[in-house]
């Protein structure tokens, strides 16, 4: 007990010793308590379609006023975070994992294996990524499954080429040398001492990646691609844009909240990244 009391005093230490960390994990808390308790947070039932038809903020007890179907605005909102979230986490879990093992392997490996790998690598990075999203969408349906899948088999290039150039460092230095002398396989040397020093720097970006997987979904969303039977930000602008001068606040206020959320992935992204940097040790940080 006292051993984990002291890491969390750590970990508390090192989140309060770095102010985007801090905002960052604030936000991300924000995040999870509205997720959680989103049934007890909102004020009606965001599927369902009643008569209060473009009601203004405030009218008829509808807090952020409702859409042409009769939606109650905030309890959209509320619901949008969970599908936001789902999107971003997934779809940054997919990219990776895709990134921490093909960049392992190719930094690690070297040779043939690097080169093939690496080209792939330079393939994807020149390939327009959201308009391969927006093909690979057109082609196999906008369910919102296909979406994060498609966002995560996209972005994974900069995981890759981050954890290879991990792996080509590590895999000199002396711990990896004494695991090889004393006849451990390439495969163990990879998995407990290649992968586990250099995921760090992967960590931290993938973090970064899910607010543009957020702003992904939600351009999908706004072009009529994303999936019209859940309910998301980026639908909430699509369905609200035609009638932006009439009843601003449908895509107003879904907007501001893809702003907020993005911005707190940001920070929390960046924040890893100052933390999880050697330099700042160095700096006695």
């Amino acid at each position: 007990m006292k051993e984990l009391k002291k890491k969390i005093i750590s970990v508390c230490k090192v989140i309060a010793s770095d102010h985007q960390l801090l905002a960052g994990v604030i936000g991300l808390l924000f995040i999870f308590f509205i997720i959680i308790f989103a049934p007890l947070l909102v004020t009606d039932n965001p599927y369902h379609y009643g008569d209060d038809i473009l009601f203004r903020v405030g009218q008829g007890g509808h807090i952020l006023g409702t859409n042409h179907m009769g939606q109650d605005i905030y309890s959209m909102l509320i619901y949008g975070m969970r599908t936001s979230f789902k999107v971003a986490v997934i779809s940054a879990l997919i990219s990776g994992i895709l990134g921490v093992v093909i960049g392992g392997i190719a930094g690690f490996f070297g040779g043939k294996v690097d080169i093939i790998v690496s080209e792939i690598i330079n393939v994807f990075m020149m390939l327009p990524t959201f308009f391969l999203i927006l093909l690979i969408v057109a082609l196999f349906g906008n369910s919102i499954y296909n979406v994060m899948v498609v966002i995560g088999i996209t972005t994974w290039p900069s995981n890759a080429k981050l954890m290879r150039a991990e792996a080509l460092t590590l895999k000199q230095r002396t711990f990896v040398k004494s695991a090889e002398a004393m006849g451990e396989s390439k495969s163990q040397r990879l998995n407990k001492y290649i992968i586990p020093n250099g995921i760090f720097p992967v960590v931290s970006n993938t973090t970064m990646g899910m607010s543009n997987a957020i702003l992904t979904e939600a351009g999908l969303s706004f072009l009529g691609l994303g999936d019209a039977t859940i309910i998301s930000w980026g639908q909430m602008i699509y369905t609200g844009k035609q009638y932006i001068t009439t009843a601003w606040w449908i895509s107003t206020y879904a907007g501001f909240a893809i702003i907020i959320t993005v911005i707190i992935f940001y920070l929390l992204g960046d924040g890893l990244n100052h933390v999880l940097d050697p330099k700042y040790s160095k700096q006695g940080r």
